[in-house]
């Protein structure tokens, strides 16, 4: 919720916060909580499949009153782990560089779209990468909602077999899913994918279905981040409150109890904050 709307709830109950106490608060938050935020990144990292993905947000341009475009990376790991986490990377822009640098000494799969700045990370021995079913049908789905194309339709449904297979073995262990994959997902991927080539040459070229066949079958509540330091702080406290919300933790709960812990707290038992690993004290 940006500050200036906090800043107008509080007024309303009577308190005063201006919206630069707000923003100093959270700032101190994010610095407080950098080297819990370091043991938390170890932690995903640490999962051999990794979900990446990277949204806009815009960044003051100081001096100029506007906003200029920025990103925040997420980096989450596999579906399947026992102990779920996120850790985010806010960055000035979307060049490959960035995630190369963040996955530095990580080999596993990287599951991603299809956007090309992936490509240098991927290049390094022990990497390899799965590009996500879900950014393809998205393509396909919008067209199905404008009733724009009957290709689409048929696509959407190629891909709900598949889905349908993946919930049946999703309480499967590793080896048996990849059996279940094997068996069942790899003869309709196949038959998809010789159905989308002969389709792709059925559509003209630069249709809104033509462009969505090329993406299956290759690559062809803020306002703004005030700073680059505002931005990576905010990646820090966002990391560790959505890893809590995805263990169950209430964030309040769990952000009050670490903060007060947390300038007592050994460095050799930091992980013990971490919020896979997190137990309310007292």
């Amino acid at each position: 919720m940006p500050y200036y709307r906090q800043e107008q709830i509080n007024a309303r109950a009577g308190v005063h916060t201006p919206r630069s106490t707000l923003a100093a608060w959270g700032g101190q938050t994010g610095a407080q909580l950098l080297p819990l935020y370091d043991a938390h990144r170890a932690f995903v990292l640490g999962s051999r499949v990794i979900h990446a993905d990277e949204t806009p947000i815009g960044l003051l341009d100081p001096g100029g009153g506007k906003t200029k475009k920025a990103y925040m990376w997420a980096y989450a790991r596999g579906a399947f782990e026992d102990m779920p986490g996120v850790v985010y990377d806010f960055c000035e822009g979307r060049g490959g560089k960035y995630p190369h640098e963040f996955l530095k000494g990580w080999t596993g799969t990287l599951v991603v779209d299809a956007y090309a700045g992936y490509d240098a990370t991927m290049s390094l021995e022990g990497r390899k990468t799965a590009n996500c079913l879900a950014h393809a049908r998205r393509k396909f789905d919008e067209l199905v909602k404008a009733n724009a194309s009957t290709v689409a339709t048929q696509a959407i449904g190629r891909i709900a077999w598949l889905y349908r297979i993946e919930a049946d073995a999703r309480d499967l262990s590793c080896e048996q899913r990849l059996q279940v994959r094997q068996e069942r997902s790899k003869p309709l991927w196949e038959e998809m994918h010789a159905w989308l080539r002969l389709e792709r040459t059925r559509v003209p070229d630069g249709s809104a279905i033509a462009k969505a066949i090329d993406y299956s079958l290759g690559r062809k509540n803020w306002l703004f981040i005030g700073s680059q330091l505002a931005g990576e702080r905010a990646a820090v406290v966002m990391s560790l409150l959505q890893s809590a919300k995805l263990h169950g933790h209430d964030p309040f709960a769990y952000l009050k109890d670490v903060l007060t812990r947390l300038p007592t707290q050994l460095n050799s038992r930091i992980e013990e904050l971490l919020p896979h690993r997190w137990q309310r004290a007292g």
